[in-house]
């Protein structure tokens, strides 16, 4: 007893006294993971990829991130023949194509680079910078886009594009885009007009948590104006860091540049698809 009433008497040590309180240690994720306190990071539900079928969205690149993209546009039109030869044909598919291939970094926040090569060598170089987003409170979502492109792999025809980005989400249920375009030396002939201005405007609606349909046109509203303006409708769905789209469109044109010069006309339709990667 008297020395259990000896320990209680003595003070605790000094080291006993200032020794801090053990708190539990966080773990950074491994490497392997995507930094989810990263907003860019995260999954859009109402915009899961950087484009619609050929015009840019507002989706943000995280930094240092990549995504990739293949376009295809097979070339038979869907009405050349009768329902027996498109069948024969696959629907187009044993027919020639247009393919593009492309590659887009994050620079720094809120900006992204890429480059973008279709099959008839012609090359797209972009820069978008992200100005507003509704994640931060925003009315709308407002980006800035430059390109610079040219046929034969970047050496001849050289037309670059300014622009805008304007998105609005509806809910949960749609995205809608409203995009302002000029673009220089848009034109293949010596005279008439060189330049051309066009208003894109696209929407993309969630049906499912991961099945999209998505549609755009890009009427020309001044300058050169050789084909008919480009329309695109489709279906895609997303899978993880996947999306696949199957859509059809009155022309091929995926870069800026393309799509200003129009489609084929208003009545040949062709089917293609997209396929979009994003390593994030």
């Amino acid at each position: 007893m008297f020395l259990a009433a000896l320990c209680a008497c003595v003070p605790l040590t000094a080291s006993a006294q200032n020794s801090p309180a053990q708190t539990p240690t966080t773990q950074a994720p491994p490497p392997d993971q995507p930094d989810q306190s990263d907003p860019d990071a995260r999954v859009d539900a109402l915009q899961p990829d950087f484009n619609l079928a050929a015009l840019p969205t507002t989706l943000r690149m995280p930094v240092h991130k990549l995504a990739f993209r293949v376009t295809h546009r097979f070339t038979r039109s869907l009405g050349q023949g009768d329902f027996g030869d498109l069948v024969s044909d696959l629907f187009g598919f044993d027919s020639g194509a247009q393919i593009g291939l492309e590659l887009r970094y994050g620079l720094m926040r809120g900006t992204q680079v890429g480059v973008h090569r279709t099959s008839d060598r012609t090359i797209q170089i972009f820069g978008q910078h992200s100005f507003w987003t509704e994640r931060d409170g925003r009315a709308i979502g407002l980006d800035g886009i430059v390109t610079l492109e040219g046929g034969n792999n970047l050496q001849e025809h050289h037309k670059s594009t300014l622009g805008a980005l304007v998105s609005r989400n509806v809910g949960r249920y749609a995205a809608l885009y409203a995009e302002p375009m000029f673009v220089i030396n848009s034109s293949p002939f010596e005279t008439g007009d060189q330049n051309t201005l066009m208003l894109g405007l696209g929407t993309r609606l969630r049906l499912r948590p991961s099945l999209y349909v998505v549609g755009e046109i890009t009427p020309r509203l001044a300058g050169f104006d050789l084909g008919a303006q480009q329309m695109s409708f489709g279906v895609e769905g997303r899978a993880g860091g996947h999306l696949f789209q199957l859509n059809f469109s009155n022309g091929f044109g995926t870069t800026l540049g393309q799509v200003a010069t129009g489609a084929i006309n208003y009545n040949d339709w062709y089917i293609g698809f997209n396929i979009a990667r994003k390593f994030f």
